[in-house]
């Protein structure tokens, strides 16, 4: 698979009960912030979860925040994945 290269801030969910907002931005390197009633709990999570994503499509840099309302970590993950490729105008080959 090739490397994403965010080229605009895009985002996917929403800040409904059960949901989150994820938005991405490029960077130069992968910063996240993450928000939300229960973070302290899932935080580790998240980031673990961010990290797995971020390897997956080879992402050296992005500013990544994540307002979490509850999501489950499956809805995190799908809604990280179709804002990073709203964010891409294509695939870098290496």
């Amino acid at each position: 698979m090739g490397r994403l290269i965010l080229l605009k801030t895009a985002s996917a969910g929403t800040l409904e009960s059960s949901d989150c907002l994820v938005t991405v931005s490029p960077a130069e390197k992968l910063k996240l912030a993450y928000k939300g009633a229960n973070s302290e709990v899932f935080a580790e999570r998240t980031m673990a979860l961010v990290e797995n994503v971020s390897k997956k499509y080879s992402l050296i840099g992005a500013e990544i925040s994540i307002q979490d309302q509850g999501a489950l970590a499956i809805t995190i993950k799908a809604r990280l994945e179709t804002a990073l490729m709203r964010a891409v105008k294509g695939v870098a080959k290496e």
